[in-house]
């Protein structure tokens, strides 16, 4: 059967789409647009019968269904052809028992899902495969676009010059000067990307690359990656057909996401609740966007409508001047996605939370301690995950899924950093390498000394 989808506004106005026309927002009223499915069609298949087929697609190696984005391509892009379809093998990430780690917060069934273990080293691979398979597939259809341009506080950057590398299609990325780390910076430069460095932040490197991709200005040949793209979205939604698939269909009691542009928060709520509608799951969870406090719009929205008893709703929101964070990709005071995070907090009955630099940091180390290796952003989630635990809201029966958003090589002056005790504040799990001589009896003696230490500690 030939699957259907298409765009559509997010605020209801009538008319469907195509996939493949450069549009960024409703031509009506300006809202962002959405990638509807033809839900009909699908049912043409039982849900029985889609988890059977995803289940047997699963990281194989027939193309390019064993992606775990392209696994599920009824889902995501239907009208895209297989010969233009551009992987890397994305997807199909470790959802790791966080058994120790769990004991020690008093809960026993809490699992990290590890998206930076990806091609790129974060979950940003998952949308841009679809965005890039797009603009593939339109090129081949003739349509005039020269470039895939995008602002970025890193890890997108990262993705769309590595995907766009693969499928041969030029690449401008627009980075905030001296606000990423060398090693995601390096990540474009090394796949031939034209890279820019700005000197604003990045609320600052959206203006310009939207006013660059402005199809009102005629200015068509120049094609917007970011997350208001919602092909992007339709990649990123595949982490909540992993996580249940991945329980063998089974749905936890809790996802936590780090929130800085919204854009995963909204893409995974998409997911559940599609998965929802056509019977594949009978509830979505209950969804949690951990912001940094030093970039949290979404947060304090949250907490309005809160204080007034009542439903989130865009009418709560103001943009805020994001603050300098250790979670630097998630340092975003004005998010694109936000009418879409709205809805996903509403729909799956879910919470906004915030974390200080001090929390996450500390977050980060305790985890670290039992066999993570976690980003700051990452370290945002597990410390509102800390809060809800010690506030009794998670509570120790509860199957707890948080969301790791990139890998923690990246962010290797973060975790440097805390451990020299050089981030603003007491590391209280620093961990100072043992300076010893060479002498092996001055050694041994040393070390069985710091492994009384250890165990009187432990």
């Amino acid at each position: 059967m030939q699957y259907r989808a298409w765009f559509s506004c997010v605020a209801g106005c009538p008319g469907q789409h195509p996939l493949n026309e450069v549009l960024y927002r409703c031509p009506i009223c300006g809202a962002l647009l959405e990638v509807t499915h033809d839900e009909e069609g699908l049912r043409s298949r039982s849900a029985a019968a889609w988890m059977r087929l995803f289940d047997e697609r699963y990281l194989r190696t027939r193309w390019p269904y064993g992606s775990g984005v392209w696994g599920k391509k009824e889902w995501v892009q239907p009208h895209i052809a297989d010969e233009n379809v551009v992987s890397l093998f994305e997807g199909g990430t470790n959802l790791f028992w966080a058994e120790r780690y769990g004991k020690q917060l008093g809960v026993e069934d809490l699992w990290v899902k590890q998206c930076g273990t990806s091609h790129t080293g974060s979950f940003k691979d998952l949308g841009m495969t679809v965005l890039v398979s797009t603009v593939r597939q339109m090129r081949a259809e003739g349509k005039p676009i020269r470039a895939v341009a995008c602002a970025s506080t890193g890890d997108t950057s990262a993705a769309l010059a590595a995907y766009g590398a693969a499928a041969g299609i030029p690449v401008v990325v627009l980075l905030p000067a001296n606000k990423i780390t060398a090693a995601q910076l390096i990540q474009p430069v090394a796949n031939g990307a034209m890279v820019c460095s700005l000197d604003t932040d990045f609320d600052g490197c959206m203006k310009v690359v939207q006013r660059l991709t402005d199809t009102s200005k005629g200015d068509t040949g120049i094609y917007l990656a970011n997350s208001m793209n919602s092909l992007r979205v339709e990649g990123q939604k595949t982490i909540a057909f992993e996580i249940v698939q991945q329980f063998d269909w089974e749905v936890p009691d809790w996802v936590l996401v780090p929130g800085g542009n919204l854009g995963n928060v909204s893409a995974i709520a998409k997911g559940f609740l599609e998965m929802q509608r056509m019977g594949l799951i009978a509830a979505p969870p209950r969804l949690v966007c951990c912001q940094a406090a030093q970039a949290n719009p979404l947060f304090l929205a949250y907490e309005r409508a809160r204080a007034a008893g009542r439903d989130m709703s865009l009418d709560d929101f103001e943009a805020v001047q994001a603050q300098p964070t250790l979670a630097s990709a998630i340092q975003i005071g004005n998010p694109v996605s936000l009418s879409k995070a709205v809805k996903a907090i509403v729909e799956t009955r879910g919470m906004v939370l915030q974390a200080t630099e001090e929390q996450l940091a500390h977050a980060v180390a305790r985890a670290d301690r039992t066999g993570l290796f976690s980003c700051p952003h990452t370290g945002v989630a597990l410390a509102c995950l800390e809060q809800l635990i010690e506030s009794n809201t998670i509570q120790k029966q509860d199957r707890v899924v948080v969301i790791s958003t990139a890998h923690g090589l990246k962010f290797t002056e973060f975790k440097a950093g805390y451990h020299r005790e050089t981030l603003g504040f007491e590391s209280r799990l620093a961990n100072h390498p043992v300076s010893m001589t060479g002498d092996p009896e001055q050694a041994v003696g040393e070390l069985h000394r710091l492994l009384d230490d250890y165990e009187q500690a432990n």
